[in-house]
């Protein structure tokens, strides 16, 4: 077989490959072999009929087809190896000459990893909008904590306050007349939440177990349903119980209940030390992106769209799996949200586009500057990696395949890569925006009928905890499950 290679564009290939009529004869003689059973010839029994008979009655070109679907992937396949093309795309091949006793000849054109002319990406200058760890920041993360080790107390010797979860009945009615889901027993409500209606809950506040009240509210003008909107309600509510939520103090015996730590001091350290660690991550991945940006506006390629659906496939798994930590299928998030697959993936497209482009850019670069990791480097990325999955590092190791080593040896050589980048920049913070004027505050939005209790949404799966270098084989970062909203009543 002979075989020859031309460039059509930065992004598409053609081979011409020639198969010699022998070979291509005894393919034709295999696909008969192959079809002869398929075949009716009058006055033979099915698979007896002569290979000269069948291509009298049916045609000389009868099994070149098959022949052909037999020698096109080998010859395909060996061309590829010869040329060193990296198709990203299935080939379209078209036969340009056919027959017996004839070479045969194909032009195949496919898609191949695309030519990158890069521009300026050394000593580049960026401006990141870089975070600083605040006092809110630890105090907010220590309350986590704090909320976790918090009890909840049954109330009997007082009246509800403000904060307070209560067990009530209640039943709402319009002008006398009761309405659709405007009763329910034994609700549970968090005042304060502004679940309920305006103006129900802070009418609560001061009623005791057993006490009976009308509450008198109205329903807002954007009211989901058409025929309470604006509408003045009384609510009959009546209050079964009281609870509170009791938070310990935040000394040393809570810092040994909820760390590994015996004082709070040294608990509080360690946390200002989690987060500091966080933001730096962060921090990186926001002048790496800055750099990516920049180097992607100074370089010129032409994608395939074949690679940016690709990416795009591979970023709706990535959101599937996050959903399915939630307990949220991606089915059902379609369902609740009214879209599709085909949406989705046309979403993920922008963002596709964008790691695709960082990763052939990446590489370009790496090549340029000879960067390849070391023995070591490829050890620690490993290690990491073990880490995250929660293993040890040498049976983690153990059990790689040549093909997952191949993944993380790639990963440690984009992280050197992208290191080089970030030694080689001046990163600016960027200057104090000006305070833009506020807005003239909205209306809080409606609240939702009473009674029927309302289907529970999947959270935005798209949401990230931290900022990710936008890069495909670079440190994929695991994106947090997030938790599940708390269920509510429609009286939300």
């Amino acid at each position: 077989m002979s075989h020859t290679y031309e460039k059509v564009s930065g992004n598409k290939a053609r081979l011409n490959l020639t198969i010699p009529a022998e070979k291509f004869d005894e393919a034709t003689q295999a696909a008969y072999l192959k079809l002869r059973h398929r075949i009716n010839v009058p006055g033979f029994r099915k698979g007896k009929a002569p290979r000269k008979m069948i291509e009298t009655l049916y045609g000389e070109d009868v099994f070149f087809d098959e022949a052909v679907n037999q020698l096109l992937p080998e010859a395909y396949e060996a061309a590829v190896e010869e040329f060193d093309l990296k198709p990203v795309d299935r080939p379209q091949a078209d036969i340009e000459e056919i027959g017996k006793g004839k070479d045969l000849k194909l032009k195949v054109e496919v898609f191949v990893r695309p030519d990158v002319t890069l521009g300026e990406y050394r000593n580049l200058t960026v401006q990141v909008n870089r975070q600083k760890l605040t006092d809110e920041m630890i105090d907010a993360r220590i309350e986590q904590d704090r909320d976790k080790a918090s009890r909840t107390v049954e109330i009997e010797d007082r009246p509800v306050q403000d904060g307070d979860t209560v067990n009530l009945d209640y039943a709402g009615t319009v002008d006398g007349v009761a309405f659709d889901g405007g009763t329910a027993q034994d609700q549970t409500l968090r005042i304060g939440s502004h679940t309920f209606i305006p103006g129900f809950e802070e009418q609560m506040i001061g009623l005791s177990i057993g006490e009976e009240k009308d509450l008198n509210v109205t329903f807002p003008e954007e009211y989901h349903q058409e025929d309470l909107k604006g509408k003045a309600a009384v609510f009959h509510v009546k209050v079964n119980g009281i609870q509170t939520t009791e938070k310990p103090e935040l000394d040393d015996d809570f810092a040994a209940d909820v760390s590994e730590y015996n004082t709070f001091d040294e608990y509080r350290a360690a946390i200002v030390k989690e987060l500091q660690e966080r933001i730096d991550r962060n921090n990186e991945a926001i002048v790496e992106n800055a750099l990516l940006e920049k180097i992607r506006e100074n370089t010129q390629i032409d994608i395939p769209e074949a690679m940016i659906e690709d990416e795009a496939e591979y970023l709706l798994q990535e959101m599937a799996m996050r959903m399915s930590y939630q307990g949220i299928s991606l089915d059902d998030y379609m369902k609740y949200t009214g879209t599709t697959r085909e949406s989705l993936i046309e979403m993920q497209k922008p963002d596709a586009r964008i790691r695709v482009i960082n990763d052939l850019v990446l590489e370009e670069i790496r090549k340029a500057e000879k960067i390849e990791a070391t023995e070591e480097e490829v050890e620690k990325e490993i290690a990491e990696q073990a880490e995250r999955m929660g293993q040890e590092t040498e049976a983690f190791k153990e059990n790689l395949t040549e093909s997952q080593k191949n993944y993380l040896k790639n990963s440690a050589t984009i992280r050197k890569t992208l290191e080089f980048l970030r030694k080689s920049a001046t990163v600016e913070d960027k200057p104090a925006e000006e305070p833009k004027q506020e807005e003239t505050e909205k209306p809080e939005k409606a609240a939702k009928k009473p009674a029927r209790k309302a289907a529970k949404k999947a959270e935005d799966p798209a949401e990230k905890d931290e900022p990710a270098a936008e890069k495909k084989p670079a440190r994929r970062t695991a994106r947090k499950a997030q938790e599940n909203p708390e269920e509510k009543t429609d009286a939300e």
